[in-house]
């Protein structure tokens, strides 16, 4: 269960880091992003940020390469608009979350669609 502490520092980095690439970043790889969750380890350490774009897995990897690449610079940001004594280190990783909500729907529809008779609704 998270702390309370876990729970405000994760929303702050993820305010942070939304504005940072929204307005600051000059990355092209990083344009369309948006920040989906970000989760702070217990002792505030390590943030996990996942984020969402649309894209191919080619520019989806560019994605990644690019958060590679500008790690330093918004750990640094976030760092000095949050105010906390130590800057948790920064792991990127792409949210899978909607595919697998629309792997499981389409796979929803098949089963109600196999177990109709006729095809009729039900």
């Amino acid at each position: 269960m998270k702390t309370r502490r876990q729970l405000q520092v994760a929303e702050q980095i993820h305010r942070e880091l939304s504005t940072l690439i929204m307005f600051e970043a000059r990355d092209p790889r990083l344009a369309g992003i948006t920040i989906t969750d970000v989760d702070v380890t217990p002792d505030l350490l390590i943030a996990h940020v996942y984020f969402t774009m649309l894209g191919s897995e080619e520019e989806q990897a560019a994605a990644l390469a690019g958060f590679a690449h500008a790690k330093g610079y918004l750990r640094t940001q976030v760092a000095e608009r949050i105010q906390q004594r130590l800057a948790p280190e920064l792991i990127f990783r792409i949210d899978r979350s909607g595919e697998r909500g629309e792997r499981i729907d389409h796979i929803l529809d098949q089963l109600k669609g196999g177990n109709e008779p006729d095809g009729e609704p039900g």
